[in-house]
């Protein structure tokens, strides 16, 4: 894509984004416990039973901390719609995902979403997009979580003014930076195997974006088959922590940091190394069959006897 001359940054950082609202069920929140891999191996995990049944004395089913995402799926209904901004879809890469958890999410609730430009950058060849957006529990006005996506948008870079690229953030930097690997032994290590039809019953939960399921659309971003949502495995590898760390607590999550190193195809097996420092895991997802990281970043934890 030719570079982008009348793509001007300070109206784009100076766009406001429309509100948006998001409702979703108890089925939402159980189908998408089941679209990264919850009692795919065991159907009564007692771990992760509670996210798709009401067992025991339990009033609702619990939700994932990573559902949190979700909330974000209808907040762009025209893309990255930011004046004069011109990208192809087709070559849009998930880069980072920044959550911040404030409180467990009810079983269903409506909620509404505030989003803004929190950074945007100019790397030549492409242009770097990270989109905050604060979800609201409606009928309390309290704050549920918020999200900072960080989006690669190739092709639609080379719109700086001068010799230096543009770069803005609205936040310090070293929230959502890159982590370095511990060279000791992980504290622990799950492995959970994905299944073929994994991106398609993950798309269910509202990301239909076709790079996931159509081979055709997926040959033309460069793959040789539809592959595996960003989102999807960021799924797999905090439910691994939330097992394996948090004793299947997942109200202990506090924050999560995932990078996407490389994709992953549907059927592959994933393999999540955890290494506890104090109340922060660090973390890194392979896959097995290739032996390539495919995703790293860290979960910071509450204490056992947090009130939230």
């Amino acid at each position: 894509m030719a570079v982008q001359s009348e793509f001007d940054p300070s109206l784009a950082i100076s766009h406001k984004f429309p509100d948006s609202t998001y409702s979703y069920t108890e089925r939402d929140a159980a189908l998408y416990a089941l679209g990264i891999g919850a009692c795919a191996s065991d159907a009564v995990d007692e771990d992760e039973l509670k996210y798709v049944y009401h067992e025991d004395g339990q009033k609702a089913i619990k939700v994932l901390p990573t559902f949190a995402a979700l909330l974000t799926l209808e907040s762009l209904p025209n893309g990255f719609d930011l004046p004069g901004l011109q990208y192809d879809p087709r070559l849009l890469l998930h880069g980072q995902q920044y959550i911040e958890l404030y409180k467990p999410f009810p079983s269903s609730c409506h909620v509404q979403n505030k989003v803004s430009l929190a950074g945007l950058h100019d790397k030549g060849k492409a242009a770097i997009l990270e989109i905050e957006t604060k979800s609201y529990e409606k009928e309390s006005g309290d704050l549920l979580c918020m999200n900072r996506s960080t989006v690669y948008l190739r092709g639609a870079g080379g719109f700086s003014k001068s010799s230096k690229p543009f770069s803005y953030s609205n936040y310090p930097s070293n929230q959502i930076s890159a982590v370095k690997i511990p060279e000791s032994k992980p504290f622990s290590v799950l492995e959970d195997r994905t299944h073929p039809s994994q991106a398609l019953l993950y798309r269910l939960s509202g990301d239909y974006n076709p790079l996931h399921s159509d081979p055709q659309f997926a040959k033309v971003a460069g793959f040789s088959k539809p592959i595996l949502h960003g989102l999807c495995t960021l799924g797999f590898a905090v439910r691994a922590i939330i097992k394996s760390v948090c004793k299947g607590n997942p109200d202990r999550i506090k924050s999560i940091t995932g990078r996407f190193l490389l994709h992953v195809y549907p059927g592959e097996t994933l393999v999540t190394e955890m290494w506890l420092e104090g109340s922060r895991v660090i973390y890194r997802t392979l896959v097995k069959e290739r032996i390539r990281t495919v995703l790293s970043g860290s979960v910071n934890l509450r204490g056992l006897n947090s009130s939230l």
